[in-house]
């Protein structure tokens, strides 16, 4: 699979707006944890290997172990290993990636305000989206690990 496009050189307007939402993201007041949760099991379920690899590389550097980044993808099963809070985190994440199947319910909603304000719902969904559209860029163009999207 060969990379397509130079994404920076061909939509340079729409790779700031990506910027800006990663940028809006790093300061939003919300766990480091949490955000590289959402972006590793987001990158999973979209099959995106380069953000895979990037963010577990993040994760890693910021103090996530490498028993919880393996056991990402069982979550719910891996009892003691992640919090409710992360839970329900990683819950929204499934829900919002698989906006298809039937969107973020209400019981996860309900969930989430026992933890999170509105405000910081609000920017978890959005950091939801943002890592799911890196990873839409990065599948449609077909960057390899190690390329780089500039």
């Amino acid at each position: 699979m060969q990379k397509r496009f130079n994404f920076k050189e061909v939509a340079p307007n729409a790779l700031k707006v990506l910027v800006g939402l990663e940028m809006y993201i790093s300061k939003a007041p919300i766990s480091k944890t949490s955000k590289e949760l959402i972006k590793i099991r987001a990158s999973q379920i979209n099959g995106c290997a380069y953000c895979i690899n990037i963010h577990t590389q993040d994760a890693i550097n910021s103090g996530e172990t490498n028993q919880r980044i393996f056991l990402l993808n069982a979550w719910r099963e891996a009892e003691g290993i992640f919090t409710e809070e992360e839970k329900i985190v990683l819950a929204i994440t499934e829900e919002i990636t698989l906006i298809h199947q039937n969107g973020l319910s209400d019981d996860t909603y309900s969930t989430a305000l026992q933890f999170f304000s509105e405000t910081q719902i609000a920017d978890i969904i959005t950091a939801i989206i943002t890592i799911n559209l890196w990873n839409r860029v990065v599948l449609s163009t077909h960057l390899q690990i190690g390329q780089s999207l500039a």
